[in-house]
């Protein structure tokens, strides 16, 4: 059973409480924010936990083992402190919360009930729905290195070693015509057809200046460039906005190799075998389950071998 200071113990063990709810919200930027779904805003630790009108909280379904605890948080973007804006823009994904149960006339009297962090965010034009994942979450997530044919590094870190702020995998442009999330661009006809797909591109300037969004399809055919992003940003794209956008990898041996001439950095398993390979078995005159090497690495022309 959970134990709570004397303090807090006696008021909760009274004929009559005064408790209520209080979330703290640190987002990926580290700005800390509080709410409560108290009537009034209460001040503790240093963070003011504002009463948002229509913010509340879901019952909490607890388990026992590794089960994630998760409720859900609805509220009306009426918070100065709650943009749509900001939502879009992935601030609030993983944010870490912690819960509270705050007796309101002494803010003195409170325990921690819950940590963990945001999951799904949904929206729509004047309230939001944010799901509280509790910390047991963390351990359904792929830690460390997995045996996969695909490259489990991020384009551009250490161990991939790309440098995304060269001149071939870093362009500028602005909007020439838009429609949605598809949009001509000007600036970028000296790039490659396909160079930016799966890409990140910033906008510098606009409604949406800030801003980063994946590309989903980067298309350049005499002349014109066309990039297609995977969501419309929160504001309409207009002609004349500027954007910076770096280029993307689909995380497969051959892009490595060709696009980025990184073939020996690669951080996948091309050449593992498959099902097929497991099932198989050597025939009389047959090349493929000889017992020899089915991939070499040669050291010297940064190049990988196979025989299939």
């Amino acid at each position: 059973m959970r134990q709570f200071e004397t303090g807090f113990a006696g008021h909760i063990a009274g004929p009559a409480t005064s408790l209520c709810w209080c979330w703290q919200v640190t987002r990926q930027d580290g700005l800390i924010f509080g709410f409560t779904d108290h009537d009034r805003a209460l001040i503790f630790d240093g963070v003011t936990f504002e009463a948002a009108s229509g913010f509340s909280g879901t019952e909490i379904e607890s388990s026992l083992g590794l089960s994630v605890d998760n409720m859900d948080v609805e509220g009306a973007l009426s918070s100065d402190a709650i943009t749509e804006s900001d939502i879009a823009s992935g601030l609030y994904d993983d944010a870490a919360i912690t819960l509270y149960r705050v007796n309101w006339q002494n803010v003195h009297e409170r325990a921690v009930i819950k940590r963990g962090n945001i999951g799904e965010v949904t929206r729509g034009a004047i309230a939001f729905q944010a799901e509280f994942r509790g910390l047991a979450h963390k351990l359904q997530q792929t830690i460390g290195r997995t045996f996969q044919y695909g490259c489990d590094a991020a384009l551009g870190d250490a161990r991939c070693g790309v440098n995304l702020n060269a001149p071939d995998n870093k362009g500028t442009g602005t909007v020439a015509t838009a429609s949605g999330r598809t949009f001509q661009a000007d600036g970028l006809s000296a790039f490659p057809h396909d160079r930016f797909s799966r890409g990140v591109l910033t906008w510098e300037t606009g409604g949406n200046a800030g801003q980063k969004i994946k590309v989903k399809v980067h298309k350049s055919q005499g002349g014109t460039v066309e990039l297609t992003l995977w969501r419309e940003p929160v504001n309409p794209i207009t002609p004349g906005d500027a954007f910076t956008v770096r280029a993307g990898c689909p995380h497969t041996f051959g892009a490595c190799k060709v696009k980025f001439n990184n073939g020996a950095n690669f951080r996948g398993f091309p050449h593992m075998p498959g099902n097929d390979f497991v099932m198989g078995y050597a025939r009389q005159g047959e090349q493929e389950n000889d017992g020899s090497p089915t991939a070499k690495l040669s050291i010297f022309d940064n190049d990988i071998w196979s025989k299939q």
